[in-house]
C-alpha cells in the first residue's frame, strides 16, 4: 500500500508538471487540472477522555478536465483519482480510506441550441485491495474487482456550461471481477458468481454533472449516473452521486469535501448478523492540505 501511495503522489507532480508545459494549437480546448494532498495528524499524551494516542492520515485528489469545441462538435473527458491512507497506533500499520479511478469521455453533435446527439464511455474501479475492516484478513474488492464499464447514445441537454444531463433510451453496463476468490463465495461479487467474472446489463441511464464556482474561491462539482436494467426488475436502479467541494483559502492552501453515495442490487453487504443485503452506500472526506489549479 505505501508504493501505491508513492507512485499516486509521483502521478499527481508529473500531470501538475506537464499541464505547466506549453501546448501547440489549444484554440478550441479548454483544460482545467485540480490537484489537492491532504494531511491529518493526532498525538495525545496522558489525555483522560481516552483515544488514540497518535493517528497520521493523507489524502491524494486529481481531477482533469479537458474540452473541445468546434462548429457543431464537442468532446468532454474527465479524469478523477482519488487514494487515502490511515494509520492509529493501535494498527500500526496503513489503511485504505480512499480509492478512486473514474474515467469519461462524451461525444456531442449539434442537434439544436441546447441539445446534442451524444456518445457517453465510463470506466470506474480502484487501485489496490479492500478489505472487511476492523477484519484485515476478509478481502473483498482490488483493481479491476469491480470494474464498470458504460456506454450509452442519446440526447445531451446543456443550457448552461457548468450543467448538462445525458438521457439515454439505450446503453450498455459490463460489471468485470477478475478476482475469482471474490465470485466463488457463496453470496458471489457484484452480482458475479462462480468462475464467471463478467456482467452485461442492457437499459437506460440519466448521467448529470454540474460544475461551477458557487461563490468566490468556492467550486462545487456533482455527479449523478442512473442506470435501469431492461432486463431484470427495471425499477431497482443503479444509482451513483459523487460530490467534490474545493474551497481555496489561497492559491495553495485548500479546504476539501468529498461524499459519494452508491446503490446497486448486486453490490451486497455482509451485515453484522452475517446475512447479505443490499443497502445504501455512503462515504464522506474531509481533508485540509495543499491545492493547485491550472487552467488552459
Amino acid at each position: 500500500m505505501k508504493k501505491t501511495f508513492i507512485s499516486l503522489l509521483l502521478v499527481l507532480l508529473t500531470f501538475c508538471v506537464k499541464a505547466a508545459e506549453p501546448q501547440s494549437d489549444t484554440s478550441y480546448w479548454k483544460s482545467k487540472y485540480e490537484s489537492a494532498i491532504g494531511f491529518s495528524q493526532t498525538a495525545l499524551y496522558n489525555w483522560v477522555k481516552g483515544g488514540e494516542k497518535t493517528s497520521f492520515s493523507s489524502n491524494i485528489i486529481l481531477n482533469v478536465f479537458k474540452d473541445y469545441s468546434k462548429k457543431n462538435f464537442t468532446l468532454n473527458n474527465y479524469m478523477g483519482i482519488a487514494y487515502g491512507v490511515a494509520r492509529m497506533q493501535s494498527i500500526r500499520q496503513l489503511r485504505k480510506t480512499d480509492d478512486k479511478i473514474n474515467f469519461f469521455t462524451k461525444v456531442g453533435f449539434s442537434a439544436s441550441k441546447h441539445w446534442d446527439y451524444t456518445g457517453f464511455f465510463e470506466f470506474k474501479s480502484q487501485f489496490s485491495e479492500g478489505f472487511a475492516y476492523p477484519n484485515d484478513s476478509v478481502h473483498i474488492s482490488g483493481f479491476m474487482a469491480p470494474a464498470y464499464f458504460q456506454l450509452s447514445m442519446g440526447m445531451n441537454y446543456k443550457p448552461a456550461d457548468y450543467f448538462s444531463v445525458l438521457f439515454s433510451p439505450i446503453g450498455a453496463r459490463l460489471t468485470v471481477v477478475t478476482d475469482t476468490s471474490l465470485t466463488q463465495r457463496k453470496e458471489g461479487a457484484y452480482g458475479i458468481y462462480g468462475d464467471h467474472s463478467a456482467l452485461w446489463q442492457v437499459g437506460s441511464s440519466i448521467n448529470l454533472i454540474f460544475k461551477k464556482d458557487i461563490m468566490k474561491n468556492i467550486n462545487l462539482m456533482s455527479k449523478l449516473d442512473i442506470f435501469s436494467n431492461y432486463g431484470y426488475r427495471p425499477d431497482k436502479v443503479v444509482v451513483g452521486w459523487e460530490n467534490n467541494i474545493l474551497m481555496k483559502v489561497n492559491k495553495y492552501i485548500s479546504l476539501n469535501i468529498t461524499s459519494m453515495l452508491i446503490y446497486d442490487e448486486k453490490a451486497i453487504v455482509a451485515e453484522n448478523h452475517g446475512e447479505f443485503s443490499d443497502i445504501i452506500q455512503f462515504k464522506e472526506t474531509f481533508g485540509v492540505g495543499f491545492s493547485y489549479t491550472i487552467f488552459h
